[in-house]
Order: structure tokens, then C-alpha cells, then sequence
């Protein structure tokens, strides 16, 4: 067996871990979350032409989604939902704030026309993450969510790949397992995107505060639990070094959209 990883390891770190990474990277976030903002921008672009009465933001984060979804849905009541109180604080546009995890909503049954959610269910169980969302549309209402491919951070990987044993990325679901999910749990109409967003850093310390900074580098079990030494580090910079291009070193995101009817 491989040093550090069991085999029945946890995928996810707990929601403990979750909200409290986050609870820290809140005030560092906005200044960090360029390409989480294009991809939110992008997930907006898909929407088709619908007039929510009510809608959630599911993992909302900071809150960069509500201008657009407000401009958008002047008319909607807008809920905005987070697991980390944090990051709700910097919700600036007024809206309703409630403090929730993804996977038990504290919403009734049939209670939204729309549930939208940014780079949020990656760090839940998806199946019962949308069996809640599910549960909570009304007849004919919509899932727009956006998540992460098995690409995601695939740099890291390669870095650390001869240095050491450990789990350095969370596990992702392919477009097609996201696709059969939603369909297992019930949606009738299931449409999925991909695309491929990279990011560009000077220097491996830099890209490695900037995942931080977004609250990223929480992983479960198989995770390193004791600080990295010099030489590994060191390891991992060079390879990491192999990947650079000429606008630095890249931080690749396996975008995947999804658009599910109840």
C-alpha cells in the first residue's frame, strides 16, 4: 500500500475542516477568485430563458453571483446560502443570508424555481447534494451548477508525483458520472458543458498561497499532516518548473456545467 493514502480513505475533508478553510480564506478570497468569478460569468451565460420566482445560491461564497442573478431576476427573492458564516458577512448585495450545508437544506420541499451553485458541490456528496436540490424545486424548476473535472489541478499531482505518497488534489467526478447522477436522482431534462480555465502564477510559493487563499487546499484522508521539508518542497518546485509556458506556471481547472430540469 502506498505511504499516506489508505484505501478506504475519505474523499472529502469534514464539514468541519470545510467551513472552518473557508472561515480563514474569507478575507482573502474576492482578491484571489479570478477565474472562480469567469467561471460563475460562464454558468450565467448557459442560463436559458426563465423568470424565477425564488431562487438559491448554493455555496454562495462572497456573494459575486448575487449582482448578476438580481439584474437578471429583478423579481426573484433571493436566497443566499453558505456553510461558512464568514464568507456570508462579505454578501454585500442585500438578499436573504442563511448559514446551511448542501446536502440538508433548510428549505421546504418545492420551494425554489431555481437552484444555482458555483464551485460548491465539489466539496459534497453530489448524489445527495442534488437529491436536496431535487427536493426543493418545484415542478419544472432549474439546477445550474457549476463543478470540477478530473483535470482539476492535475499540475500538482505531476509535482508531487515522485516526492512523496500523498494526496495533494480532492477526487472529481467525470461530465458523464455528473450527468448519470443527475439522472439517477430524478431530473427530467440533463444537459453538460466543459471547459478548460487556467490560471498563471510567477512561482510555485505564489500558486500554492493563491489555492490556499481560495480555501482549496482542504483535502480528507491521505492528506499530509505534518509540514513539508525543505528538500520536498524544493522537489515539487522543480517539477512543477517543467510545466512553466510563458505566461508562468499554469493551474489548469476542469470546468463542469451542468443544466438539470426537475
Amino acid at each position: 500500500m502506498r505511504k499516506g493514502i489508505n484505501p478506504t480513505a475519505t474523499l472529502r475533508p469534514s464539514k468541519a475542516r470545510i467551513r472552518d478553510s473557508f472561515e480563514r480564506a474569507a478575507p482573502t478570497y474576492d482578491g484571489a477568485a479570478d477565474i472562480q468569478r469567469r467561471i460563475c460569468t460562464q454558468l450565467a451565460a448557459g442560463l436559458p430563458d426563465i423568470a424565477p420566482a425564488r431562487l438559491l445560491d448554493a455555496g454562495c461564497g462572497t456573494g459575486f453571483a448575487q449582482d448578476d442573478l438580481q439584474a437578471r431576476f429583478p423579481n426573484a427573492h433571493s436566497v443566499a446560502l453558505d456553510l461558512s458564516p464568514a464568507m456570508l458577512d462579505r454578501v454585500a448585495t442585500p438578499c436573504c443570508r442563511v448559514s446551511g450545508d448542501l446536502e440538508h437544506l433548510p428549505l421546504a420541499d418545492a420551494s425554489l424555481d431555481l437552484y444555482w451553485s458555483s464551485l460548491a458541490v465539489q466539496w459534497c456528496d453530489l448524489g445527495t447534494s442534488l437529491r436536496e436540490a431535487h427536493r426543493a424545486l418545484r415542478p419544472n424548476g432549474l439546477v445550474a451548477l457549476a463543478s470540477l473535472g478530473p483535470a482539476t489541478f492535475h499540475e500538482l499531482r505531476h509535482a508531487f508525483a515522485d516526492v512523496d505518497d500523498y494526496r495533494h488534489t480532492l477526487s472529481f467526478h467525470s461530465e458523464n458520472e455528473i450527468r448519470k447522477i443527475a439522472v439517477n436522482q430524478g431530473f427530467a431534462t440533463v444537459n453538460t458543458k466543459k471547459s478548460t480555465k487556467t490560471a498563471f502564477y510567477a512561482d510555485f510559493k505564489t500558486l500554492l498561497r493563491a489555492v490556499k487563499a481560495i480555501g482549496a487546499n482542504q483535502l480528507g484522508d491521505g492528506r499530509r499532516t505534518s509540514l513539508m521539508s525543505r528538500t520536498t518542497f524544493q522537489r515539487a518546485e522543480a517539477a512543477y518548473e517543467e510545466l512553466r509556458r510563458s505566461a508562468g506556471l499554469p493551474l489548469t481547472y476542469d470546468v463542469i456545467y451542468l443544466y438539470a430540469q426537475k
